[in-house]
């Protein structure tokens, strides 16, 4: 009983959207494929930017708990394998420890805007769908509004008129209905994806810049105390 009760409904459901569609025209099968990337892209970068995807915490706790001049080994042997994105900003930190600090710093920085690229990947054609649906949508809505009154020219009625003008345009607004509705949530995925990536690359450049100046804590102070010893004079 209540599976045929499920059934009815969903058949129902199926209905109610199959002539949502068709009635909405032919702009709405393309304003289907947007809602259907835009799903997919919001799901694939919700997966791939997990903090604990991006930053891992053994990485960040390391980072953390390393004392100034310490030995980064123990931190290069974490990181060596490790295909996240602090990871990577943090494997050229010390590829480059040998080097001159504001040059280390800089290659830091190039690197962190290369991984904030590789993370907003698939959040441009969130964009597109935010600015191109609710154009499908009204351009859906004018060509129904177009086939109505032209059906209207060509017939001979008079108090069916209003009636078949009245279901014509709400017919004809389905297509703005539907492409608002993929604009809006699209929206406010690109949004929170586009800050959260904002934020976690801050933090990352962040942490390499604390563990350039741990690495090179000691360096500099020798450096400071060997600059004050006077050159004899022969």
């Amino acid at each position: 009983m209540i599976i045929a009760w499920i059934i009815a409904e969903t058949a129902g459901i199926v209905d109610v959207v199959l002539g949502f569609f068709s009635r909405g025209g032919l702009f709405m099968w393309p304003l289907l494929v947007c809602s259907i990337v835009s799903v997919t892209i919001m799901i694939l970068r919700g997966l791939a930017l997990r903090r604990k995807i991006v930053m891992p915490a053994a990485i960040e706790s390391e980072i953390e708990r390393m004392t100034p001049g310490e030995s980064p080994e123990r931190l290069s042997r974490l990181v060596y394998h490790d295909p996240s994105s602090l990871a990577r900003i943090t494997r050229v930190a010390l590829q480059h420890v040998r080097g001159p600090r504001s040059e280390n710093v800089e290659v830091v920085q190039t690197r962190a805007r290369h991984e904030m690229v590789r993370l907003e990947r698939g959040l441009i054609i969130l964009e597109v769908i935010v600015g191109i649906a609710p154009l499908l949508g009204l351009i859906g809505a004018v060509s129904g509004l177009v086939h109505v009154f032209s059906h209207l020219g060509l017939s001979s009625g008079g108090g069916s008129d209003t009636r078949q003008i009245a279901l014509g345009i709400a017919e004809a607004l389905n297509a703005t209905v539907f492409g608002l509705s993929i604009a809006v949530p699209t929206l406010v995925g690109f949004t929170y994806f586009s800050r959260k990536v904002e934020v976690m690359s801050v933090e990352m450049e962040t942490l390499v810049v604390e563990l350039i100046n741990k690495c090179y804590y000691g360096r500099a102070t020798r450096e400071h105390k060997t600059a004050q010893i006077p050159t004899s004079v022969a």
